[in-house]
């Protein structure tokens, strides 16, 4: 159980992280097109940290 919560908290944190990054990028001196890169990849970074969430602490593994 604690594996779940510290695995939900820490992706959490990396989301809200690398989201306020992007809007910050986008915000500023950037623009929307400059920023636009950064988000296409803060959100397949943010697709695999969740995948690999899932797969680690959600996922039913025949081990278990």
């Amino acid at each position: 159980m604690a594996e779940k919560i510290g695995g939900l908290v820490g992706s959490l944190l990396v989301a809200v992280f690398v989201l306020g990054l992007a809007e910050s990028i986008t915000s500023g001196f950037a623009g929307f097109w400059g920023g636009l890169p950064f988000w296409v990849i803060s959100i397949i970074v943010l697709a695999l940290v969740f995948y690999d969430f899932w797969n680690s602490c959600l996922r039913k593994n025949s081990s278990d």
